[in-house]
């Protein structure tokens, strides 16, 4: 018999009985496995807002809003506080300054440029001192509106491997894509924004109108719905009117909830300043319950709606923040946030940030910073002496946050 015949036989008798090999797909794959004993490189966070971390490199944010809602705004003081070290109560966590690619797909070049003449320069000017020299070289600004739209995806992923910022941004990412409602073009951007963001270990700011219509303030299309899954960050922007304030929002995130609003003015020299929350428009029958149509009753647990005979009505706030803490002894702002508006099926975030304040005026909770500096809330127990806030028994098993 020929030896050659022979030795694959004998070859495959001498493994019988070992573990098989891995396939190349599962050695692939292995790359992939977490365990608790991997070192990983640690998140490192460009920004803070009101003191929370925000804006990590190797990531994606999302930024939305309506037309004209204040989003290019905020992305030009975000753009400022890459040469500067703290605007509004935004903060730069890094010493050396970072270096900012923006990609603009949706204004004119004059447009563009206004906004660096006189908004980006003159901002550091108030930040840093009329004396300082404005670090242009740390800029690399594009403006592709005119550039085919199969060649603005190419030219965006080289700009970031060459230039190698460490702030991307995309604005907007509409224009990158044929269809914002093609499933598979939207995971396929997304799949490569994020493999770009881990590869040059860069933040990528993404901006993305809302949807046109309904109370949803969701980013629009496929593509939204993907880069809603994807992103650590997402916060939403609006104009108030008539007072022309500016409004930034956390709607969702992946670690650090933050849970004041950043409220802003443009003063003559058309540049922000910090302000105060305007008032809520409300409509209040005689005893003080909510009248408005603007909150729409039928959705919520009746169980926590206080009805009065004249047909207003109002959030039964004690008995609602009160059934909440059934057996926790404090919750984060975020699984309080969850936990009272899934319990009270209240759908939008005006009414529970109503809600929340009136529970605070009433002092039925307080409110600290833990070690882990994340806000928490503790229901305070009647005729009984308070105490520091500790963080026991957070989270039930099952719950879903």
């Amino acid at each position: 018999m020929n030896a050659s015949a022979i030795d694959p036989i004998e070859a495959e008798l001498a493994q019988a009985g070992s573990a098989p090999g891995l396939s190349p797909q599962l050695l692939d794959l292995e790359k992939s496995r977490i365990t608790s004993s991997k070192v990983l490189p640690p998140m490192e966070f460009l920004f803070s807002l009101f003191d929370e971390l925000c804006f990590p490199r190797r990531e994606l944010v999302a930024f939305t809003g309506r037309a004209k809602s204040g989003k290019t705004f905020v992305i030009s003081i975000l753009m400022t506080l890459c040469v500067a070290r703290e605007i509004l109560t935004f903060k730069r966590m890094l010493d050396n300054p970072l270096r900012v690619l923006w990609y603009d797909t949706e204004q004119s070049d004059n447009s563009t440029q206004d906004i660096l003449v006189n908004r980006i320069i003159p901002l550091f000017h108030r930040t840093m001192g009329d004396d300082a020299s404005f670090p242009e070289h740390m800029f690399d600004i594009f403006n592709v509106r005119n550039v085919d739209r199969a060649h603005r995806e190419t030219y965006f992923l080289e700009a970031i491997e060459h230039y190698r910022p460490d702030l991307v941004i995309l604005d907007g990412i509409r224009d990158l894509v044929s269809d914002i409602n093609d499933g598979t073009v939207a995971q396929d951007m997304m799949e490569k924004l994020m493999k770009t963001a881990q590869a040059f270990n860069c933040c990528i700011v993404c901006v993305l109108h809302q949807n046109k219509s309904g109370d949803s303030r969701d980013p629009r299309g496929w593509l939204g719905t993907e880069l809603l899954n994807k992103a650590y960050d997402v916060f939403s922007t609006e104009k108030i009117m008539p007072q022309r304030i500016f409004k930034l929002e956390q709607l969702y995130t992946r670690k650090f909830d933050i849970e004041q609003c950043l409220y802003f003015l443009v003063d003559e020299e058309g540049l922000p300043c910090i302000t105060e929350a305007p008032p809520t428009p409300t409509y209040m029958s005689g005893d003080g319950a909510i009248t408005s149509s603007a909150e729409s009753r039928p959705q919520l647990n009746d169980e926590y709606v206080i009805h009065y005979a004249n047909g207003s009505w109002e959030i039964d706030v004690a008995k609602l923040f009160t059934d909440v803490f059934n057996g926790y002894d404090s919750l984060t702002g975020a699984a309080l946030r969850f936990s009272v508006m899934n319990l009270a099926h209240i759908a939008t975030r005006s009414l529970y940030n109503n809600s929340l304040d009136k529970a605070m005026k009433m002092n039925l909770m307080t409110k600290a910073v833990d070690a882990k500096k994340r806000v928490v809330y503790r229901l305070n127990v009647p005729d009984t002496p308070k105490s520091e806030p500790q963080q026991q028994n957070l989270w039930k098993d099952g719950d879903p946050f």
